[in-house]
C-alpha cells in the first residue's frame, strides 16, 4: 500500500539534494541573462546551407560590433548577438551577410532582429523578479484564505506557508538547471524564461490545491482518523489524478520540445522540468510537510 507520509524523510532528502545542487550552480555560475535583461541586439538568420561561421564573423569585423557572438540555430540557421546598435548598422550587417551568402552561392534570409537598451533591460529584470515574488506571496495568501475554515488540527495559514515552500522548491530547480546550461552551453534566459516560471507556479499550485482540498474533505468525512493516516489517505486518493494530468501535459511538452523548433526549445525544457518538479512537490513534499509541522506542534 502506498504510504508516502510514512516515508516522507526519503522524499525530503531527494528534494534537499536537488535544491542544494541548484543553489550551488546558481552561486558558482549565476544565470546568463539575454538581451531582454542586459540589453543588446540579436539577429536571427537562415541559410539554404549553413556556411562557416568563422567566415561570417570575419566578414563583419569591419563594423566593429561590440561583444559579437555567433552560434548555430537548427540545421541551417545562426544567431548573432552583439551590443546595442542602431538601424543603420543593422542594415549594414544584413548587406554584408547577404553579399557573403551570394559569394558562397547560397540563399540568405533575415528571420528576426531585436535591440534593447541596457536601462530597459535592467528595468525589465527588476519587474520580472517583483512579479515572481508577488505571485508567490499572492498564491500563499490565497491558499491561507481559501482554507480559513480548516482550523483543526492545523491552522489554515500553515497551508499557505507550506504552499510557499513547495513553490520555492518548484522554482529553484529549473533556475539551477539553467545556471548549469548557461555556464556550459551558453543558454541565456530572457522574458520567455520568466513566463515559463509563472506557468510552473500556476500548474504546481493547482496540483497542491487538489491534494489540500481532499485533505479538507476527508477531515469532515473521516473525523475518527488521526492526521497522518488521513493525509496519506488523501494523497492516495488524488495520486492517479495528479500523475495522469502531469503525464498528459508532459507528453505535449515533449512533442513541442522535439518538433517545436529551436526558438521554443529551452522555454519548453523549463516547463518540463518545472512541471515534473511541481508534481513531485505536490504529492511528496507539500502534504507531508503538513504532517511534519503537525507533529512538531504536538510535541511542543
Amino acid at each position: 500500500m502506498l504510504n508516502i507520509v510514512e516515508n516522507r524523510k526519503v522524499f525530503y532528502a531527494i528534494s534537499v539534494i536537488f535544491i542544494a545542487i541548484s543553489f550551488i550552480a546558481l552561486a558558482l555560475w549565476g544565470l546568463q541573462f539575454g538581451i531582454d535583461f542586459k540589453g543588446g541586439s540579436i539577429l536571427e538568420i537562415n541559410y539554404s546551407a549553413l556556411p562557416d561561421l568563422n567566415l561570417v564573423s570575419d566578414a563583419l569585423k569591419s563594423l566593429k560590433l561590440n561583444d559579437l557572438k555567433i552560434s548555430p540555430l537548427g540545421s541551417n540557421g545562426a544567431v548573432l548577438r552583439f551590443g546595442e546598435t542602431d538601424e543603420v548598422t543593422h542594415q549594414n550587417i544584413v548587406k554584408i551577410l547577404a553579399a557573403e551568402a551570394e559569394k558562397n552561392k547560397i540563399q540568405f534570409e533575415e528571420r528576426r532582429f531585436s535591440s534593447i537598451g541596457p536601462t530597459i533591460g535592467a528595468e525589465l529584470k527588476q519587474k520580472s523578479i517583483k512579479a515572481i515574488i508577488i505571485v508567490l506571496f499572492g498564491i500563499s495568501l490565497y491558499i491561507a484564505w481559501a482554507f480559513r475554515k480548516v482550523s483543526q488540527p492545523i491552522s489554515s495559514w500553515r497551508y499557505g506557508v507550506v504552499t510557499l515552500a513547495a513553490l520555492f522548491h518548484d522554482l529553484i530547480i529549473p533556475i539551477g538547471l539553467f545556471a548549469y546550461l548557461g555556464r556550459f552551453y551558453g543558454v541565456e534566459v530572457g522574458a520567455n524564461f520568466i513566463v515559463a516560471l509563472l506557468v510552473i507556479l500556476g500548474f504546481s499550485v493547482h496540483d497542491t490545491i487538489v491534494v489540500f482540498d481532499r485533505i479538507r474533505e476527508n477531515l469532515k468525512r473521516y473525523s475518527q482518523l488521526s492526521f497522518m493516516p488521513l493525509v496519506n489517505q488523501s494523497i492516495r486518493e488524488t495520486f492517479i489524478r495528479s500523475l495522469s494530468t502531469s503525464f498528459t501535459v508532459l507528453l505535449t511538452l515533449v512533442a513541442l520540445y522535439v518538433f517545436g523548433g529551436e526558438s521554443l526549445k529551452y522555454f519548453v525544457l523549463a516547463l518540463m522540468v518545472g512541471i515534473f518538479s511541481g508534481t513531485y512537490s505536490s504529492i511528496f513534499i507539500a502534504a507531508p510537510l503538513l504532517v511534519t509541522w503537525f507533529n512538531v506542534l504536538k510535541k511542543s
